[in-house]
């Protein structure tokens, strides 16, 4: 990992409404570099399931809890941290697995976790039972991608 380019981070309200706004803001925040679309489009993704997933499922669809995003980029990479303070996972393996949900009633596919894994060259989720989780990604991506030297 070269030393860090730029970050940022963003702190918003556990609304379903702002997993939109957190895609807009990390593609917004990303815009200086020339990013091919197949970047931009798994970028948008992983927050879209990181968010989501420290929603409905860290939170438990309490829309007043806070939900921070950290994004951070070098010549190589780009680092995303989404980060809830909420329920915990008590058990990271099985809430790894593909097509588990906590909440299947709510006909929930259970592939956050996967999808997050698929399109990330770096993954790994921190969790606490009681004190939240904290997913954090890599998105690597050609050095010939930039517009800055």
């Amino acid at each position: 990992m070269s030393e860090v380019t730029n970050e940022m981070m963003v702190r918003f309200k556990s609304r379903h409404e702002n997993v939109t706004f957190a895609r807009a803001v990390a593609v917004s925040f990303l815009m200086n570099l020339n990013l091919n679309l197949n970047v931009i489009s798994e970028v948008k993704t992983l927050v879209s399931e990181a968010v989501t997933n420290a929603i409905i499922h860290g939170y438990k669809n309490v829309r007043t809890k806070d939900v921070e995003m950290h994004l951070s980029y070098d010549d190589k990479e780009i680092r995303i941290d989404v980060i809830d303070y909420g329920v915990g996972i008590p058990d990271l393996e099985k809430a790894k697995e593909p097509l588990f949900s906590t909440l299947p009633e709510e006909e929930r596919a259970g592939l956050g976790f996967t999808i997050m894994e698929v399109f990330s060259d770096d993954f790994e989720i921190e969790s606490t039972v009681n004190e939240g989780t904290k997913v954090h990604m890599v998105k690597r991506y050609e050095d010939s991608d930039l517009t800055y030297k």
